[in-house]
């Protein structure tokens, strides 16, 4: 995915983000809150090495404590230091779990030990410091006493003992108890959430578009199939309640059909077809009001225009109209009336051949040898011969009347048709060689900054303003003589 359109996904999806961020905020939020503060107490101990006063004695003792202060640090943590603590202090511990909470460092080159001590209780975290320091110098100091041998040197027991060690270790800052805990810490839990719950979101966003096969603009749709896309129907939730857009002419849908009745006559200048099928590739995309309403607007424009009924298995064009559906297409196909007998008027240069009653063989008879002759029939009557059909992919009725058609228009409804669903579709379509005039993408959202917003509703313009000097001296229309 480029850059640039995931950044369109996450401006498309922002719900999913804020839903990311605010879990992750709620639950860093919730750990801080429910976390045991926890204090830290540190002490440190200088490492001296007693030497001769010379500088080459100096420089080598410092050599020496400098070499062996690594070796120091990971005695803090055994148990010969961690037991006798326990025990003095009287701690409700083991030695090893103590142990899990001291930390000991030496800096590099210098003789100094840092000794961190963690516990619930700040005081307490003092104490064991102090205590731990305590006894970690005893026992280094003691590791380091050599050990005479008596028969070598004819010493007695008691001078053995007597031994001095060559290094003491001294406490340079003793622990004190901490004002605030170390753990947890709001701060930084809070941005870690953020952080967490931006990325989080952004992951959701992505996996969702990496999953998500529908089409989510024009644009995208005419890069898909190669086909010239004609119209964008905006989404309008009124449609259901009123789907003609003879009601509302001023409408931004009903721009959006005279767009598609415009770029549909001027793109096939050479060869304009007569008999046009509107279908889809599943149910729901709108392909029933594409119909009814591109119809409508051909006959604003004062094209003669028949509007058909091709779908056998649920008509919907009668009932949108308020016209009579007993009597209609499968009345003339089985011979029972004629196309003059059954056209309905609706207004001005618009006239509908409804379904009739719903048959048994619906995809038979819109592929009959007599279903051609009533289209072509309409073709020499009428300018424009516009077929509602069924959706191309659960049945086999449009793809057999499609062949009959000099053109088809295939409705693609935003962000609910998949790809695959279009391209099966357009592919049906090509296998009986039936033109596709092109795309209509449908219910698609309605675009931001309407340039025409400043000017009110499209088509209506404010009323002209009148000057003070104009009005004060009476002219025509401001109520003065």
């Amino acid at each position: 995915m480029e850059f640039h359109a995931f950044l369109k996904a996450l401006a498309r999806r922002w719900p999913t983000v804020v839903v990311c961020l605010v879990l992750a905020v709620g639950a860093a939020a919730a750990v801080t809150g429910l976390s045991t503060p926890v204090y830290e107490a540190r002490t440190q101990l200088f490492v001296a090495t007693h030497t001769g006063e010379d500088s080459a004695e100096l420089n080598q003792g410092q050599s020496f404590s400098q070499a062996r202060v690594q070796s120091y640090a990971a005695i803090v943590t055994t148990r010969q230091v961690t037991e006798p603590v326990v025990k003095k202090l009287g701690l409700r511990t083991t030695p090893e779990e103590l142990a899990s909470r001291i930390t000991a460092t030496a800096p590099l080159n210098t003789v100094l030990i840092d000794i961190a001590v963690r516990d619930t209780a700040p005081e307490r975290a003092a104490r064991i410091a102090n205590a731990v320091a305590e006894r970690f110098s005893a026992v280094v100091e003691r590791l380091e006493t050599p050990k005479l041998n008596q028969a070598q040197h004819g010493k007695s027991r008691t001078d053995a003992k007597t031994a001095s060690s060559p290094v003491s270790l001294g406490v340079t800052q003793e622990a004190v108890a901490p004002t605030g805990p170390v753990s947890p810490r709001p701060l930084l839990n809070l941005s870690a959430g953020l952080f967490g719950g931006l990325l989080l979101g952004a992951g959701v966003v992505a996996l969702r578009e990496t999953l998500d096969t529908t089409l989510k603009s024009s644009e995208a749709l005419s890069e898909f199939t190669a086909l010239p896309g004609l119209g964008t129907i905006p989404y309008d939730r009124n449609a259901t309640r009123r789907p003609l857009v003879s009601t509302d002419v001023r409408s931004k849908r009903a721009e959006a059909f005279r767009k598609l009745r415009t770029n549909l006559q001027f793109s096939q200048v050479d060869d304009r077809p007569r008999v046009i099928v509107v279908t889809s590739s599943v149910p729901g995309e709108g392909k029933t009001n594409t119909a009814v309403n591109l119809a409508l607007s051909l006959a604003e424009a004062g094209v003669s225009t028949c509007l058909v009924d091709g779908d056998l298995r649920r008509p919907c064009v009668a009932s949108t109209f308020g016209l009579v559906q007993d009597a209609g297409l499968t009345t003339v196909l089985i011979g029972q009336a004629r196309l003059e007998e059954v056209m309905q008027q609706v207004e001005g240069r618009l006239s509908v051949l409804t379904s009739g009653a719903v048959p048994p063989n619906p995809t038979e008879l819109l592929a009959s040898g007599r279903m051609e002759e009533v289209l072509r029939e309409l073709a020499d009557t009428y300018e424009v011969v516009i077929v509602d059909t069924a959706p191309l992919l659960p049945v086999a009725d449009t793809v057999g009347l499609a062949s009959l058609a000099q053109g088809a228009l295939l409705v693609v409804r935003a962000a609910r048709t998949s790809r695959d669903q279009v391209r099966a579709a357009a592919a049906s379509l090509d296998r009986v060689g039936v033109r596709v005039l092109g795309t209509v993408f449908s219910m698609a959202p309605a675009p931001k900054g309407d340039r025409y917003s400043a000017y009110g509703p499209y088509g209506e313009l404010p009323a002209p303003r009148v000057s003070a000097a104009h009005e004060k001296a009476g002219a025509p229309g401001s109520g003065q003589k």
